[in-house]
């Protein structure tokens, strides 16, 4: 029997990206290293070990962000309650546009997402960090 999906990953980003503020890199590359605003980083650590990361930036695992976002779960980051804007990105900002929007959702604020993700950064010159594997 074929797999009847009445929503795919295509039109939930794209429905996030409607309802949330999306950052260009040219932006994002303009914002690294203020004071005010934290980038989170929401790739799968194996990724952070193969491709690196954003200097500076937060990493917070996709399947984890929920939690560590609520103050109620046993998992609460407190950088989460810093008063600092959020700007997330994944590979390509397919993770960190739906990441943005279940944010918002939650109330924290203010967030956006890099539009492009850690692709588009690295294509446009942006800096990269090397992460260590610590297996």
């Amino acid at each position: 029997m074929p797999l009847n999906i009445s929503k795919g990953y295509r039109q939930l980003v794209a429905e996030a990206e409607k309802e949330i503020e999306t950052i260009s890199t040219e932006q994002a590359l303009e914002l690294h290293g203020s004071e005010d605003v934290v980038f989170v980083d929401l790739r799968d650590v194996r990724e952070l070990w193969r491709e690196g990361l954003i200097p500076g930036a937060f990493h917070c695992p996709r399947g984890m962000l929920e939690f560590w976002i609520d103050p109620d779960s046993i998992y609460y980051k407190d950088i989460f309650a810093s008063g600092k804007k959020f700007l997330f990105y994944c590979n390509l900002g397919w993770r960190s546009a739906l990441a943005a929007q279940v944010s918002q959702q939650m109330g924290l604020t203010p967030v956006a997402h890099i539009g492009g993700g850690f692709h588009a950064w690295k294509k446009a010159g942006g800096s990269v960090a090397k992460k260590e594997d610590r297996r």
